[in-house]
């Protein structure tokens, strides 16, 4: 069994404070500490990668677009949308990039099978899938050996400005969510099942969930 996975919940947050955050987080780290999983839902924004393109963003209109680090292309943030940031020591845990993307790919898979929804995959381009449509989008960042960012599970959310943006690079690519597969699923049904198929794949354990407070990442505690 691994070392306990520390797992925060942070409701409802800025895209900018928490990413901020992360990366304290990540640059103050050491071999001892324990890995974290942040459960956050943002405002609505577009957040374009680092590989991301102008023309994918078609009308953002009053939605901020902000630049981040993490892999990908431009997608969209908002409330009802679950994320789960994943801040592991790679290394310790003897994971590459890529099969820490088929772990994230595995745990949405599994929580998906449990609200009898039917996905898949797809080997060129990272993110969970149904039928032809998209309804988990993936993004990470290695630094200092670690991971930062993480996966957005479309849940019951606004989805109309996805339709402002080629999502993930993709012209036409259509957007789904758990809502509209699951009738009635909210984010605190879903929340368990992610939590319990992380656990279970990452052979980790939790004895709580725990608080976020930004104000330990500003001052550098």
């Amino acid at each position: 069994m691994l070392d306990n996975l520390i797992i925060r919940q942070l409701g409802l947050q800025p895209y900018e404070q928490v990413i901020s955050a992360m990366h304290h987080f990540t640059d103050a780290r050491g071999a001892a500490s324990f890995d974290e999983i942040w459960l956050v839902e943002h405002p609505q924004v577009f957040t374009q990668g680092q590989t991301g393109k102008i023309e994918n963003l078609i009308q953002p209109g009053t939605i901020p677009v902000i630049q981040s680090d993490r892999g990908g292309q431009i997608t969209f943030h908002g409330p009802g949308q679950q994320i789960m940031y994943v801040l592991l020591d790679l290394h310790r845990r003897q994971l590459s990039v890529r099969k820490l993307i088929i772990l994230l790919e595995q745990i949405v898979l599994a929580t998906l099978e449990h609200f009898s929804i039917s996905a898949y995959t797809q080997s060129n381009s990272p993110g969970i899938y149904v039928n032809t449509d998209k309804i988990c989008s993936l993004g990470l960042r290695i630094r200092k050996g670690c991971s930062l960012h993480g996966l957005a599970l479309n849940v019951a959310m606004d989805l109309s400005p996805f339709l402002r943006i080629n999502p993930c690079g993709y012209i036409g690519l259509r957007m789904t969510q758990v809502s509209n597969l699951s009738p009635g699923s909210s984010i605190d049904d879903v929340v368990p099942i992610l939590i319990k198929h992380c656990l279970r794949l990452m052979k980790a354990n939790t004895n709580e969930i725990q608080d976020w407070n930004p104000a330990y990442y500003r001052h550098g505690n």
